[in-house]
């Protein structure tokens, strides 16, 4: 895994470790041209795990894992991560599969990362 690699994936697994309680166990990221693309894995607390026991409980923990994340990201980019890829985040998409604790987020930057 190459530096870059490893410092964008530090300062996701952190960010969301602050916000959530818990950052996800595994990501593996791949740069495409102006996208990062992460896959996390082992993402949900226990608690959020309990949660999803039922389909309204699915619901809300998607809901709130992927709208929190979007509306952070859209006021302020988290520290450093421009400076670690060397241009300006333009966008992020970004879902998760709860019932397997998988998310992917496609990070848009405004010219190719290299």
């Amino acid at each position: 895994m190459s530096k870059k690699i490893h410092e964008f994936n530090d300062i996701i697994r952190k960010l969301r470790k602050e916000l959530f309680g818990k950052g996800p166990e595994r990501i593996h990221t791949v740069f495409v041209e102006n996208m990062a693309v992460s896959t996390l894995y082992g993402n949900l607390t226990p608690t959020e795990k309990f949660i999803t026991n039922t389909p309204e409980g699915k619901e809300m923990v998607h809901t709130a894992r992927t709208r929190m994340i979007q509306e952070l990201y859209s006021i302020h980019p988290p520290d450093g991560m421009e400076e670690v890829i060397g241009a300006k985040l333009l966008y992020l998409f970004s879902d998760i599969k709860v019932e397997e604790d998988i998310a992917v987020s496609v990070f848009i930057f405004d010219q190719n990362i290299t």
